[in-house]
Parts: C-alpha cells; structure tokens; sequence
C-alpha cells in the first residue's frame, strides 16, 4: 500500500517495523534514550531503523514516511524530560504520545 507520502509497509514484510527518529542529536538525553530503545527492541526482534542524521525534524519525518515503517517512535529534548515518547502509526497516520514503557510495549508487540 502506499500514500502521497510515500509507501506502507505491512509489519509482516516491512524490512524495518520501527522508525526511530531523533530529533536532537546533539542532546545527550535523547541519544540515551534512543539507543536504550533500539537496544530493547532489537533484542526483542523487532527490526529498527535509527534516523541519527543532524537534519532538520521536518526532513526526518518525511523520509521515515517515505521508506514506510509501520511504526515511528519520535524522541525530542521535551519528551526525554517529561518520560515520554511519540509514536504514530504509518497506516493510519495516528500519533500518541506514551510513557517510555507504554511506547515500547505497544512497539514490542506490534501490529
């Protein structure tokens, strides 16, 4: 399937199911929290694409739509504080905003 905004993978046959975008990387919480995420859930099985590039919010969500992951988990200096993570299914274009756990059980066992 696929949209204006680029294809949509199936969990099944997606060749990554998250994408991890952080918006910050010069922010030493967000990274800790994105590769405390990536961590987890690799090691749960559960392909992850990390956006670790020094480009602008707006690039990293339209290429993330693009390639098509089912899922992506949006970590920024706001959420870190607050304990927080975005997640927004592709499919449907549905954002929710978790406590870190929440996200990452929702990831976990996605579709």
């Amino acid at each position: 399937s696929h949209d204006d905004d680029g294809i949509i993978w199936p969990w099944g046959v997606a060749p990554f199911q998250v994408g991890l975008i952080n918006l910050k990387v010069t922010d030493e919480g967000c990274n800790k929290v994105c590769e405390d995420i990536y961590s987890r859930l690799t090691a749960l099985g559960v392909d992850v694409l990390y956006d670790d590039r020094d480009e602008r919010a707006g690039g990293k969500f339209s290429d993330m739509d693009l390639i098509g992951c089912p899922w992506q988990a949006v970590i920024g200096p706001r959420g870190v504080e607050a304990g927080e993570v975005e997640i927004k299914n592709r499919a449907t274009g549905e954002k929710e905003t978790l406590p870190l756990g929440a996200a990452m059980d929702r990831l976990a066992s996605a579709p």
